[in-house]
């Protein structure tokens, strides 16, 4: 507790608390609304992945290919659903996330068009791709939205936003695509698709602000038009003929300092680096996180894909009858994201308490010395043992052909336990990477695909060479293999973390060394400019300046690395 009181009466911790602004300058309703439509627009990667399913029987006969060959098709875009965010991600967190959005929706809504007038398998196989580097990025944007407007402490009693329309899509997904297939033939999914996505991009363009913290900090800087709604846009000028009418010229003042060019800030156009999300996974503490996370998400889609068949072969359900088998899964997720966002932020309370720390109501904790790791995993683990239960039962059920109220009770379990872990890990990667939250998610993104697509290549094949129960027996022991990963993490969070940070520093520091050594050898040391041999050359540094830079060099990552424990030290 000693250490819990220090933390609590750090004088350095109180001013930062009394000096630190509101981490958002959105109102409660504004950060309401924001949450949600990221989410709502999240809604299509897991839809678009879902909706399909009911409709492979159908897609096999009318391109007369197998069953395996229609499964590519899933696999494939799950491995574009994990690569596409590397490239978007990044540049959401550079370039903002309303620009992001918009290339995903439009490609997205063009792909839709492409598959729903395909000719032949070949067109179907590429344009998924296309389909699915379109809508991927949506939930790695989801997570940076959450990431630029909510702290660490509130982040849980967003999880019911964030969640209900992820979780609801794998489950009205398929309902949705066994009607829309019966019904007007699957054909009509993709025009669907296209529809409800041409709308939610016009209610981005025209109310969506840009949150981007690095183009407009809190919410309150004023961006170039570019990134602004046209809703604002209508705003300003509706004010602007306003005060026109009323000639007031002080609001016409302040209107035309706010919009002018010369206050206007300069359009910077930035493309993030892709491979910052692949370095990322180098990192010890999100790498082993986001592995882990991967096997438990791989279990899901070999469910997933492996349903339409086995249903229709095991218990004779058509396309409308399997798709609400996965309805259950949908209340389980739905009730797992009512239970998941209290006991976060529950959970997040009790270790900040007996820490000593002060919780602030709308700005965001310093994390260096809190165990996020612990905070976060302890409400994990119970929902990872109830998943691996039920996936151990699941396979032999199927096999066995128990009454079809067991694979409906398994899949209500499965979406408490592994959707409500799946949260609590999204929300750890947001944590630990704040300000490469775009980044980070779509790390996430592409070892949860690239390990599902693997799951879903697979599972067919070894339901077919050793039956349902084994190959989901072997699922549950992936699970339970894994499972110390977690222990792990747990106990070197912190550590690791304060590793990178000092690595980080020194990496900064070498860097302001660097450009103070160019900077230094670009000034002329006379009037007519530096010195030079008879050759015209100029000469090398003599050795006492030499041995100067180096001197400074270690100075500065000396520095850097004493600032960096002071920090840990602090609390």
């Amino acid at each position: 507790m000693k250490q819990g009181n220090k933390t609590g009466t750090c004088p350095q911790t109180r001013k930062r608390q009394a000096v630190e602004p509101p981490y958002s300058s959105f109102s409660l309703w504004e950060k309401r609304f924001i949450v949600l439509a990221a989410a709502l627009s999240a809604f299509f990667s897991p839809l678009t992945a879902q909706i399909y399913f009911p409709a492979l029987n159908v897609l096999a006969d009318a391109f007369h290919v197998s069953t395996s060959k229609i499964n590519l098709t899933i696999t494939t875009y799950m491995v574009f659903q994990g690569v596409t965010p590397m490239f978007i991600g990044g540049f959401a967190d550079t370039g903002g996330r309303r620009p992001a959005y918009a290339v995903c929706f439009v490609v997205y809504i063009g792909a839709n068009i492409g598959v729903a007038l395909c000719q032949n398998y070949g067109q179907l196989l590429v344009l998924r791709c296309l389909q699915s580097a379109g809508s991927a990025s949506t939930v790695a944007l989801c997570q940076a939205v959450i990431a630029d407007t909510i702290t660490s402490a509130e982040r849980g009693q967003y999880i019911g936003i964030t969640v209900l329309p992820i979780v609801l899509a794998p489950s009205l997904g398929p309902v949705l695509g066994g009607i829309l297939t019966q019904y007007l033939g699957w054909r009509s999914i993709f025009w669907f698709l296209t529809i409800l996505a041409a709308v939610t991009l016009v209610l981005i363009l025209f109310f969506f602000p840009e949150t981007c913290r690095r183009l407009v900090g809190d919410g309150s800087v004023r961006p170039h038009p570019v990134y602004r709604t046209l809703w604002q846009v209508i705003k300003d000028s509706h004010r602007r003929r306003k005060a026109e009418k009323s000639k007031d010229l002080d609001q016409l003042h302040r209107i035309h300092t706010a919009t002018s060019s010369k206050s206007r800030p300069k359009l910077k156009v930035a493309f993030g680096n892709p491979f910052d999300s692949v370095m990322l996974l180098f990192e010890p503490v999100l790498g082993l996180l986001l592995f882990y996370s991967a096997v438990v998400f791989a279990g899901f889609y070999a469910i997933a894909t492996a349903m339409s068949e086995q249903f229709k072969e095991i218990y004779g359900l058509g396309e409308i009858e399997i798709g609400l088998m996965y309805l259950p899964m949908a209340g389980g997720s739905v009730v797992a994201a009512f239970i998941v966002g209290p006991a976060i932020n529950w959970n997040y309370r009790r270790h900040a308490k007996r820490l000593g720390m002060t919780l602030t109501k709308g700005r965001q904790d310093d994390l260096t010395n809190f165990p996020i790791e612990r905070a976060r995993i302890e409400v994990g683990l119970p929902l990872l043992g109830l998943a691996t239960c039920v996936l151990f039962a699941w396979g032999w059920a199927l096999q066995y052909k128990a009454s079809i109220a067991v694979p409906a009770v398994l899949l209500f379990l499965m979406g408490i336990g592994m959707i409500g872990f799946n949260n609590t890990s999204s929300v750890l990667v947001v944590d630990m990477y704040p300000g490469k939250a775009g980044a980070a998610t779509a790390a996430n993104n592409l070892t949860r695909c690239l390990v599902g697509a693997a799951a879903t290549a697979a599972i067919t094949p070894m339901i077919n060479g050793i039956g349902s129960g084994w190959a989901f027996t072997i699922f549950g022991f992936l699970y339970l293999i894994g499972g110390p990963i977690l222990l792990v993490i747990m106990k070197n969070g912190i550590k690791w973390r304060r590793q990178l940070r000092e690595k980080q520093a020194r990496k900064e520091a070498l860097a302001k060394v660097g450009d103070h050594e160019n900077n230094a050898s670009n000034l002329p040391t006379a009037a007519s400019g530096p010195p030079r041999t008879k050759a015209g050359s100029i000469p090398e540094k003599s050795h006492k300046e030499r041995r100067h830079l180096t001197l400074s060099r270690h100075c500065a990552v000396d520095k850097a690395t004493k600032h960096v424990h002071s920090l840990g030290k602090m609390k």
